[in-house]
């Protein structure tokens, strides 16, 4: 990215095109990018899901959806912000809808209730000679039209609301259910690595001490290249990883791993059959309403082969998969690397609730601080 970033400022464009340019970097890459871009002076064109970088770098905001092109003038926030404000207001608008159809519907009921009272007092008095048929109805037949008319002009206006409330559409929300919950984990220490090395074939890492309790979350920071990575791998007890020094990890079944590429998933199978394989004590109703709080809802997405999936769609299965038989201690590696925004604040919600311990690769800030990581371990040459 340096390289071919390099190469095109030394074009002096007055249009720069990037296209998701912080995916893959470091840390300090990212921040040395950001500072050159707020410093560019000419039009700058940038398709990116980076928060930040949409927050610093950027004063027009073109989003994409439904088939149109959304402008807005002004920061990322600002844009978020206005959006929610306009759907609450929408939302409220057709609550108060519902209810006035449904007042509207009881006041015909009770004017049907007295037209019913009023048409049989009336059929008395017609038997004796004293009122027409015709009184006894008349007042049923005008609140019926009224109702009528009341009804019909709710309904035009929760229409035209409906149709504006999809042009504001948000992400739906995840609200995960885990297998487990904080108490049933406990409070004990999880992981212990006291003068670890580990690396391939050689040492890559040495003089690693790390403690990991039941509900700490850790994001594990430095440059590209310098073993975060191999470190989660030696923490999963890869065989390709050698290590010495004291390592006391958690079993196997009770470590969640998730990375970018998702490559816990098998392509050959249905997102079906990736949460029975999980959870093969379920019966597929419960697979199935626990697929839906995902938002795998129809028989054709919860049919469909992972193979087809987007990479979207692969990270709610990973995450319906953790969550269906939750371990003890996640491990995720570049999660947010080519996640749209929608499917970033999915993560988001299912790893703000999760009841363990979490161990996180990222060098994306407004990430860690969104899923409340307290705590950073550092990795750097020696």
């Amino acid at each position: 990215m340096n390289k071919a970033l390099s190469q095109t400022l030394a074009l002096d464009p007055n249009v720069l095109l990037l296209d998701e340019p912080t995916n893959h970097l470091d840390l300090s890459n990212r921040r040395s990018l950001m500072r050159m871009l707020r410093n560019y002076p000419g039009t700058l064109i940038i398709v990116s899901h980076e928060i930040e970088l949409l927050r610093n770098c950027i004063d027009t905001l073109w989003h994409i959806e439904n088939g149109r092109v959304h402008i807005f003038s002004g920061s990322y926030d600002d844009y978020f912000r206005e959006r929610k404000q306009k759907r609450t207001a929408i939302e409220s608008e057709l609550v108060r809808l519902d209810r006035q159809k449904k007042g509207t519907h009881q006041v015909l009921m009770k004017e049907q209730e007295r037209s019913k009272k009023s048409k049989l007092r009336g059929e008395k008095k017609r038997s004796q000679g004293h009122w027409s048929t015709l009184v006894a109805g008349a007042k049923e037949r005008q609140a019926q039209e009224t109702s009528g008319r009341n009804t019909s002009e709710i309904m035009n206006k929760k229409q035209g609301l409906k149709e504006k409330l999809s042009e504001l559409r948000l992400p739906e929300v995840i609200k995960p259910k885990f297998s487990l919950a904080a108490s049933d984990i406990g409070s004990k220490t999880l992981l212990t690595i006291d003068e670890g090395v580990c690396g391939y074939g050689g040492p890559l890492l040495q003089n690693i001490s790390l403690s990991v309790g039941s509900h700490d979350r850790i994001a594990i920071t430095g440059d590209n290249g310098s073993g975060k990575s191999t470190l989660v791998k030696a923490i999963l007890e890869d065989p390709i990883i050698i290590k010495s020094g004291r390592w006391f990890v958690p079993k196997p079944d009770d470590i969640g791993y998730l990375d970018q590429h998702y490559s816990t998933l098998d392509p050959d199978k249905t997102v079906l059959e990736c949460v029975q394989d999980v959870v093969s004590t379920w019966s597929h109703g419960e697979v199935r309403s626990h697929l839906n709080d995902f938002l795998f809802r129809k028989n054709e997405e919860v049919n469909a082969l992972v193979a087809t999936l987007s990479g979207g769609e692969k990270a709610r299965l990973s995450l319906a998969q953790i969550a269906a038989k939750t371990p003890k201690m996640l491990l995720l590696d570049e999660i947010t690397n080519n996640l749209d925004l929608e499917t970033r604040e999915h993560v988001i919600q299912v790893l703000r609730d999760f009841p363990g311990a979490m161990i996180v690769i990222s060098h994306d800030e407004a990430f860690l601080k969104d899923i409340s990581i307290h705590g950073y371990y550092d990795i750097y040459p020696s």
